[in-house]
């Protein structure tokens, strides 16, 4: 299959044998000056798989890693770290559940200037085998190991540069958690070097998550081929890094900078929306009528704030209407949503979602796509906490 490109002309071509489907963008770049000659370039591997069970009603109508973070979908700033670190070649797995709409949402890669690989893990058997299963695409290349659902901080531009510098067998990024027993868990000796890692123990010898990024010599292959299932069924990402630990290779932890999400439910989601929209510079292309717009706030061209409020930190998508109401805190408007005659706060919006005449401040509250919410204008109360998929309708 030919496709056009900015790149000049893509060829694609699919080998099912590994599941591998792969934009070629022409070849890669040549070194530039000031490289390390005995690294090879890095490559990227995304993680975009999953059936994001905790995240329904949401997920049932599309990919958890889709789900938009102050006005763009969660896998974007992934996408925007790797490039961000100077990557260019970026595999993105996929389950067969979701794959197409991820495809449709990050075509070839060109709008990013990469090359994009799309791989195919037919079931969930973890991380660890999405790794194995991407193998045909890493070949003997050092890469980035990015959780699609997850949200970070600061960027990873300084961990590609010390993995340059170092050429460690892994780097790993921690976090102190309040209850590690859901997450990867490092212990760390006095040096603070990697010493031992769980996955999900019941009894967590420390209170340092495993963040979802990672960064891998080729050096994992070999140990993730002789892993065996866990007691949960996957082949875990911990036990392949310990192997690396075991057999004397150099494992680095960096705790992470700033802030870090796993968006795996809604109230996560809730708060990496809030996080992002923290980060917001005040930029206002739409049209303002009669309307106070306070602080941070986006309002995208196109979109129109009628006789209302935004108190910002706040994000309005492109073509959204607010009327008649107000936009709270960490709150993200869709594309083409409507706000009228209502309040919303610390809540997303996705596209074309509406909201008229609520009697009741919604807060705390994600609607999908296209989610129709008709309070007809019945007695206010004090609040209202929703998580609606797409194309719900409630009336109040």
């Amino acid at each position: 299959m030919v496709l056009p490109s900015k790149f000049g002309t893509l060829q694609s071509d699919r080998r099912s044998f590994y599941g591998l489907y792969t934009m070629r963008a022409g070849p890669p770049e040549p070194a530039r000056a000031g490289k390390l000659d005995t690294v090879m370039e890095l490559k990227g591997l995304v993680l975009s798989g999953g059936k994001g069970t905790r995240l329904r009603p949401l997920t049932h109508t599309r990919a958890k890693q889709l789900i938009p973070i102050a006005g763009k979908p969660n896998l974007f700033y992934a996408l925007e770290d790797l490039v961000a670190a100077g990557i260019r070649d970026i595999g993105v797995v996929l389950s067969p559940e979701t794959g197409e709409e991820v495809r449709a949402a990050l075509g070839d890669g060109s709008s990013w200037g990469v090359r994009i690989t799309y791989i195919v893990q037919e079931a969930p058997l973890g991380i660890a085998h999405a790794v194995k299963t991407a193998q045909p695409f890493l070949g003997d290349s050092p890469f980035v190991l990015y959780l699609g659902d997850n949200l970070l901080s600061g960027g990873i531009k300084h961990l590609v540069a010390e993995y340059r510098q170092t050429q460690p067998a892994a780097i790993v990024l921690l976090t102190p958690v309040d209850d590690p027993r859901a997450f990867g868990v490092a212990v760390l000796d006095e040096q603070g070097r990697v010493v031992r890692l769980l996955e999900k123990p019941q009894n967590p010898p420390s209170n340092l998550a495993l963040v979802g990024v990672y960064l891998f010599s080729p050096g994992i292959h070999p140990i993730i081929e002789g892993l065996r299932p866990s007691g949960r069924g996957e082949y875990e990402i911990t036990e392949a890094i310990q192997g690396l630990v075991d057999s004397g290779q150099k494992v680095i932890a960096h705790q992470v900078r700033g802030w870090w999400k796993d968006t795996g439910k809604p109230e996560d989601l809730l708060d990496a929306n809030r996080l992002a929209l923290s980060t917001l510079v005040r930029r206002i292309e739409g049209e303002l009528q009669e309307a106070q717009v306070v602080g941070e706030v986006v309002v995208e061209a196109g979109a129109r704030i009628v006789r209302s409020t935004v108190r910002g930190p706040a994000y309005i998508g492109a073509g959204a209407l607010v009327e008649d109401g107000f936009v709270g805190p960490y709150t993200a408007i869709g594309k083409n949503a409507r706000v009228v005659s209502s309040e919303v706060e610390y809540s997303i919006l996705m596209d074309e979602a509406q909201v008229y005449a609520l009697p009741y401040r919604l807060d705390s509250s994600i609607l999908g796509q296209g989610v129709v919410v008709d309070g007809k204008g019945n007695a206010r109360r004090h609040s209202l906490q929703l998580v609606l998929g797409d194309r719900s309708r409630v009336r109040l």
